[in-house]
């Protein structure tokens, strides 16, 4: 499903692009499908394609219906690690993280948020195929982040837990055919034997395995697809250095991380949960929105690096179709991953966070606007990520 508030949003700033080059670039990307965000209860419902229940909708009006990929994402106390793209619901009223069961939050994430979602997904369930993606970066700070107040507090943790099993059951229950993707975080991240084994443990904890079609890494990440290996610690130990699988351009193996590369990563995913939780054989979908152009300075920034292009377009030909399932762009390339200190309008932005004040991150250099919060579409961005474009 090519989302028309994307091709909008390209066709505007194909508008004010600096030069025909980049109108070009800015062109070639407009067609490309990308997941949609639900990441607010009000797009939830609605009749145009910024809300889930146009997109299916639009889609079921197709012939053949066209599928779609959603990304839910309103955990009570979400974005616990970073402020840049703090959400709308709390644990409790007054938004402070603290220890807690989260009834208040979580019950208004069951009745105004995964409720209606399940029930719209039941209504559309043998009209549209759809797979859906659910809260990026909650589990993956659950299992690594738990020093953090924020992230480490009764609250937090209850909230993600009860919250995302809650969802699994919901939506598979209503809408049996949807295929299911925990966010899984990315190489950088849970890359490490012991970040991974502690992940599993998060998963098997939510006792839902049996309803999931797998997970989804890179999200709104840069990180390179790369060769896949034979096996996932190929790698360690200064073996097959010169195989192209082993090509480490972040260094990830001087730091005894096995998962040089999004393939890779993906693979020791995949071992990592069938040994951890038996029975279960999940699959992997990779966000290649932003990973097309291989720079070094991305391994470790996650906000608007400057360079950066759109990567492979959505596809099933992957690597190793027994692992991966597809390339997607489930970030949407244009959207700003987070504001600089000053908004374009030259107002403070609330949501700042540190990472996005680099010099690295566009909107930081002399003479330049600000960059939005994150989600708001920043032309600035969009015209790099398509002249970067490696589409194929």
């Amino acid at each position: 499903f090519v989302n028309p508030v994307f091709q909008a949003n390209v066709q505007k700033s194909v508008v004010t692009a600096v030069n025909d080059t980049a109108r070009k670039a800015l062109k070639s990307i407009e067609k490309a499908p990308t997941a949609t965000w639900v990441d607010k209860r009000s797009k939830i419902s609605g009749t145009g394609p910024d809300s889930m229940e146009g997109v299916l909708a639009q889609a079921a009006s197709k012939d053949p219906p066209e599928m779609v990929v959603f990304i839910v994402y309103d955990l009570p106390n979400r974005d616990c690690s970073a402020n840049a793209s703090a959400g709308e619901l709390c644990c409790n009223d007054n938004c402070d993280f603290s220890a807690g069961d989260c009834l208040f939050g979580l019950s208004r994430y069951v009745t105004e948020f995964i409720d209606p979602i399940a029930e719209l997904l039941r209504r559309y369930a043998d009209l549209v195929p759809v797979a859906l993606v659910l809260e990026p970066d909650s589990l993956a700070n659950l299992a690594t982040n738990s020093a953090e107040p924020r992230c480490g507090s009764s609250s937090t943790r209850t909230a993600y837990i009860h919250g995302i099993r809650y969802a699994v059951q919901a939506i598979s229950k209503a809408a049996g055919n949807v295929a299911l993707y925990l966010d899984a975080g990315n190489s950088g991240w849970l890359g490490w034997k012991e970040q991974m084994s502690k992940y599993v443990e998060v998963v098997r904890e939510l006792g839902v395995a049996d309803r999931l079609r797998g997970f989804a890494s890179n999200v709104a990440n840069y990180n390179a697809l790369g060769v896949m290996c034979p096996t996932y610690d190929w790698c360690l130990n200064n073996s097959h250095a010169t195989d192209a699988c082993c090509f480490d351009p972040c260094k990830q193996l001087q730091d005894y991380n096995p998962s040089v590369n999004e393939h890779n990563y993906a693979l020791h995913l995949v071992t990592a949960m069938s040994d951890g939780i038996p029975g279960f054989t999940p699959h992997v979908i990779i966000d290649t929105s932003r990973n097309g152009a291989l720079l070094d300075h991305t391994c470790h920034s996650w906000c608007n690096p400057r360079g950066a292009g759109a990567g492979k377009v959505a596809t099933s030909s992957t690597a190793n179709q027994d692992i991966v399932d597809a390339y997607f762009w489930l970030k949407t390339p244009g959207e700003s991953d987070g504001c600089t200190e000053f908004l374009p309008d030259g107002s403070r932005c609330a949501r700042f966070d540190s990472h996005c004040g680099s010099s690295k991150s566009m909107g930081n250099g002399a003479g330049e606007s600000g960059a939005p919060e994150a989600g708001r579409w920043y032309d600035m961005q969009a015209e790099e990520l398509a002249a970067n474009a490696q589409l194929t």
